[in-house]
């Protein structure tokens, strides 16, 4: 479904992305792991088009995307859920859910929609009308996800989703992403938490410094010596 084939992107004089190749078939869940700073959100703005590549090409359903701005990758069926969240705190939560459909002109086909978050994620059903910003962290991620899948995607990109939340809040966002995958959204994830990633991912890549060094099954990923030392703390 997503084919990446040798970017390289610099940020001035600094190389972030020194040729990553990478592919995610359709239906699976694909993961990113990697420290801080070793260029997987990067990796994934360029891919949605918030970044453009120095080279390299990016193939979505076999069109060549490399350079499409990002409303009109959006339009094909690909979302990125960013890190951070990026709700919009002063505006309640069903504004910020309908922003998610910005694109959509079909008022009928939008309340589906609505619908079927609020029966995902039940306690944005309860907290419609409270601002998106008194919202816990955890919700806030609901929240995030739940505006990506307005929009009705094909291939959802998801940066640190764990990022900041409690171990049981950690475990139902994963198994919300599980879910999603298994109702047929094809799903590119980031993460720190390598040990979550790979446990519900099909296939991983380890990235470092800019580079994918290790790449395969993600059960051989979570066996292997190295990445057990370096990401799983053995």
């Amino acid at each position: 479904m997503l084919k990446v084939e040798d970017i390289h992107v610099y940020y001035g004089a600094i190389h972030a992305i020194k040729g990553i190749s990478l592919e995610v078939p359709q239906g699976k869940i694909v993961t990113l792991i990697g420290a801080n700073g070793a260029g997987k959100t990067t990796t994934l703005n360029t891919i949605c088009g918030l970044t453009k590549p120095k080279s390299g090409k990016i193939f979505f359903e076999g069109k060549d995307i490399t350079g499409v701005d990002t409303q009109n990758i959006v339009r094909l069926g690909l979302t990125q859920v960013p890190e951070g969240r990026r709700i919009f705190a002063n505006m309640p939560v069903y504004e910020n859910l309908e922003l998610g459909a910005f694109l959509n002109k079909d008022k009928k086909q939008v309340a589906q929609d609505m619908e079927r978050v609020y029966a995902r994620f039940p306690r944005l059903l309860e907290r419609k009308h409270q601002l998106a910003g008194s919202l816990s962290g955890g919700e806030q991620q609901m929240l995030a996800m739940g505006r990506a899948l307005m929009s009705r995607p094909k291939l959802l990109l998801l940066d640190e989703p764990s990022m900041g939340l409690s171990p049981i809040l950690v475990k139902e966002i994963f198994s919300i992403i599980k879910e999603l995958n298994e109702q047929g959204t094809t799903i590119l994830l980031v993460e720190q938490n390598a040990k979550m990633a790979l446990s519900i991912a099909d296939k991983g890549y380890v990235v470092e410094t800019g580079r994918i060094v290790m790449a395969g099954d993600a059960q051989e990923l979570l066996e292997s010596p190295e990445v057990k030392k370096a990401y799983l703390g053995g």
